[in-house]
């Protein structure tokens, strides 16, 4: 038997408190208000007591021991998310989830794409041991509990680059822009925007991202802060949010200084400007 109640949800989180339709128990999830319910976006809800199972579209999700857990959606996520939850001997319940669209930032440009440099095998291997040690930190499980938490802009400047913004190459799209840059100025420093424990720390540059540092905030939520000058922490030191992390640099591919700050929850990348608490 499956109990399915659907409760469309658009653009921020109002209020999904559980709730009874006639005779119906009370809802097994509580969405918390607060969340962005859009591409890019995230929400938090709680699950109750007995609970075994939560997934979204499929996937399992995990929930803390309180029952609170994180749920993000994918720069290009599909207009609806199922989210269903299982509880032992009980009924499963469905909740369906609207997922509002995004205008992004889109350029066309009335020439073809540049073709790619011929690429040696030397930087071919190098560029696969930088990415199998990208995707290790990604894996990283510590118990942060940042991501509980009202994140913090970890930089003063202007936003330079914003995420999701796209180029098209007469009709060819390039890849869309994975983070959000912050032109701080060289030497800035910038700081933790949440609780979390470090997962990696580049002191010899990556080809690309430069001086790479990445930070677990739990929950199958991280952030990866490209191009620095300089780190201040080291791989398995825990931060908390506000604690400076090193300074603005163009390492790597950059054409200037600037912060490239990019989130991922599990496979899915967001908007790192949707979890800054509008209020700070």
């Amino acid at each position: 038997m499956i109990l399915h109640r659907r409760a469309f949800l658009t653009g921020t989180v109002a209020s999904v408190a559980g709730f009874a339709l006639g005779n119906a128990p009370p809802s097994p999830v509580v969405l918390n208000p607060g969340g962005r319910v859009t591409q890019g976006g995230w929400l938090r809800g709680r699950v109750q007591s007995g609970t075994t199972a939560l997934t979204l579209d499929g996937q399992q999700v995990e929930f803390a021991s309180d029952g609170a857990f994180l749920l993000a959606f994918d720069r290009d996520a599909a207009p609806l998310a199922r989210l269903a939850v299982s509880g032992a001997g009980g009924p499963s319940y469905i909740q369906d989830i609207a997922i509002a669209p995004r205008a992004w930032q889109i350029e066309h440009i009335n020439v073809a794409r540049k073709p790619g440099g011929v690429t040696d095998g030397d930087y071919l291997r190098l560029r696969r041991a930088e990415l199998a040690k990208i995707s290790a930190a990604r894996a990283r499980d510590t118990g942060a509990q940042g991501w509980r938490q009202d994140f913090i802009k970890p930089a003063p400047g202007r936003f330079s680059g914003r995420f999701g913004a796209q180029r098209i190459y007469k009709g060819e799209p390039a890849a869309y822009h994975s983070g959000l840059d912050i032109a701080g100025g060289a030497g800035t420093t910038y700081v933790a925007p949440a609780d979390g424990v470090v997962t990696l720390a580049a002191e010899s540059p990556f080809s690309l991202e430069g001086r790479l540092l990445m930070l677990d905030h739990g929950m199958g939520l991280n952030s990866a802060f490209l191009h620095a000058s300089e780190l201040f922490v080291s791989e398995g030191e825990t931060v908390r949010r506000g604690d400076p992390l090193g300074r603005i640099g163009s390492t790597g591919r950059a054409t200037g200084p600037h912060l490239h700050w990019s989130v991922k929850w599990r496979e899915s990348r967001i908007d790192p400007l949707l979890l800054i608490d509008p209020a700070a």
